[in-house]
């Protein structure tokens, strides 16, 4: 098999190189985020010990409820434990934990909410008291009221699939279980998750969980995570997902495998008006402590969201692979001109981008060869010729750096060859001259800068 770690072998570290990946290899690199999540949380579990002795006790009683359920259900425990947005509240947790603050026991507080959703979905009876921050008290995966008051009871009675939530002032109501594991009420104070097809599953659309953009430094960036979507907006959303999801399946379908492997979770982003002003019509990313969650504007048009998945989706592949295999071993400086972006990136910024710019290229020029309209068909052989040239002025400084491991020269190495091999079906003519002056240009440019 030619092993280059006992985990990810040559062989498959070539076919990553190419940007695609089997199932079974793509649920591996999931195995290893959720590993990783499980003992981000066993670390938090440890570390507790360090908290004001009433906080710990809650969070002990909250873990307590935790195993109870994954006793009954563990499938329906460990899709609330992995579900990407915990790492953001875990992550910070653990932090606080060594730096304590008075945020640290409101914040240690929201294990409770995922005990309740863990034990809602296991179908465990349990009654639980819960902080309900500036009104809204969230239960992950599963939705959020909106309950006027600082704190709420939830309680699940034996044998039912229902919850009750009553807050310490008002009335109660009453959320029960609907099929796909949705949770619908009448009442207009609980809003639930909306949740998108994939193939064989359902992702959550989630504009609700109060860590979605936690810690995240989007604000650096003009990046926000969008408030309550109005109508216009899920619908929009709506049909957006149905109308890019056929485009994933073109050519191999490599990128619809994608999707249905690595998307857990879509966190909506808001426009930031300096994009409004520009005309710019999407903004996106990803972050490695949420794996599984792509954040996205509002599509506008269905190739922009089908390209924002396949854009994003490679970032998390890429960042599971590394967890598992390192790939290279150089710093955080920004030292490096990458194409795609005005400012200086580190080795990793520059690695993830053109892995990323890579299966763009792929999908563009698969595009291209299946669109039936002419404008359609113009408009993706310019972002591959576009992306095509980026990847080719990129990858010198990827393939001759001494940083990279062994793993991460198989892996650049195979990245540079499917270039080649993308490169045996060229663009209509004049395109990658005008691609090849773009990429010139940005070159100019950030020298000019940056020197």
């Amino acid at each position: 098999m030619n092993p280059v770690n006992p985990v990810i072998t040559a062989p498959e570290l070539r076919e990553l190189g190419r940007t695609h990946g089997t199932p079974a290899l793509l649920s591996r690199l999931v195995a290893g985020q959720r590993t990783r999540r499980l003992l981000l949380l066993r670390a938090l579990l440890d570390a507790a010990e360090a908290a004001p002795p009433a906080a710990a006790r809650r969070l002990r009683d909250h873990w307590s409820l935790l195993e109870t359920a994954d006793r009954a259900a563990p499938d329906a425990v460990r899709e609330v434990l992995h579900y990407p947005l915990v790492g953001p509240w875990a992550e910070r947790s653990l932090r606080l934990l060594t730096a304590p603050t008075p945020h640290l026991s409101r914040t240690l507080s929201h294990l409770g909410a995922l005990a309740a959703s863990a034990a809602a979905r296991a179908a465990i009876p349990f009654t639980l008291h819960l902080p309900a921050p500036d009104g809204l008290l969230s239960l992950p995966t599963l939705g959020a009221v909106r309950c006027g008051a600082a704190a709420a009871t939830v309680t699940m009675p034996p044998s039912a699939d229902r919850l009750t939530i009553t807050p310490d002032r008002g009335r109660p109501l009453v959320i029960h279980r609907r099929p796909r594991g949705t949770w619908r009420s009448p009442d207009p104070r609980w809003r639930p998750l909306q949740l998108f097809a994939t193939g064989s599953r359902f992702v959550p659309l989630d504009d609700l969980d109060p860590y979605r953009s936690a810690d995240s430094r989007m604000e650096t960036y003009g990046l926000s995570a969008a408030e309550r979507l109005s109508d216009q907006d899920l619908d929009r959303w709506r049909d957006g997902w149905h109308d890019a999801l056929p485009l994933l399946h073109i050519g191999d379908g490599q990128r619809a495998v994608d999707l249905e492997q690595l998307l857990f979770c879509v966190v909506p982003l808001a426009l930031p008006a300096a994009a409004i002003r520009g005309g710019s019509a999407h903004c996106s990313g990803t972050r490695r402590e949420t794996f599984g969650a792509v954040l996205s504007s509002v599509p506008h048009r269905a190739p922009n969201l089908a390209t924002t998945m396949v854009h994003e989706l490679q970032h998390g592949k890429l960042g599971a692979l590394s967890h598992l295999v390192p790939l290279h071993t150089a710093d955080n400086q920004t030292r490096h001109w990458a194409p795609w972006r005005p400012d200086p990136r580190p080795f990793e910024g520059l690695l993830q981008g053109a892995y990323s710019h890579l299966a763009l290229a792929e999908y563009w020029q698969t595009f291209a060869m299946d669109a039936k309209e002419e404008c359609a068909r113009e408009h993706a052989w310019v972002e591959h010729s576009r992306c095509r040239e980026q990847i080719g002025a990129a990858l010198p400084t990827l393939a001759g750096s001494g940083s990279l491991t062994e793993a991460g020269r198989v892996l650049v190495t195979e990245m540079a060859a499917h270039l080649g091999r993308l490169k045996e079906i060229p663009p209509p003519s004049g395109h990658l001259v005008r691609a090849a002056a773009y990429v010139k240009e940005s070159r100019r440019a950030w020298r000019r800068q940056y020197g």
